[in-house]
């Protein structure tokens, strides 16, 4: 299942009002959604947003895709910046599992030795 995170639009005609949603790409833009993540209201100046970091986080996490739009609305709030320093972090601590070459041609010299 891909899930991707995307704006779903409520609101009347002119007055348009989103909610940030995690959905499986395979459901209609206006059907089914995963989880309510936020809300995004441009008609109020400044623009009005309210996301639940720790969920949006625990999607990425999970391998959610975000829209275009999401995504730009995600990184004006940090959300998209703190996620990437968290995989970077978890890979720093995990450290690398794969050998690199020079590794690989000195592990091979010294069995032959």
């Amino acid at each position: 299942m891909a899930v991707k995170l995307r704006l779903r639009r409520l609101g009347s005609k002119k007055h348009p009002f989103y909610r940030i949603v995690a959905t499986d790409s395979r459901y209609q833009p206006k059907g089914r959604f995963l989880e309510l993540l936020g809300h995004y209201d441009p008609m109020e100046k400044p623009y009005k947003l309210d996301v639940d970091r720790d969920k949006v986080i625990e999607w990425l996490n999970k391998g959610a895709q975000m829209s275009d739009t999401v995504e730009g609305l995600l990184r004006s709030k940090g959300i998209v910046q703190d996620f990437n320093l968290s995989k970077i972090k978890t890979k720093a601590v995990d450290g690398p599992d794969v050998k690199t070459q020079d590794e690989k041609s000195d592990a091979g010299e010294e069995k032959t030795e």
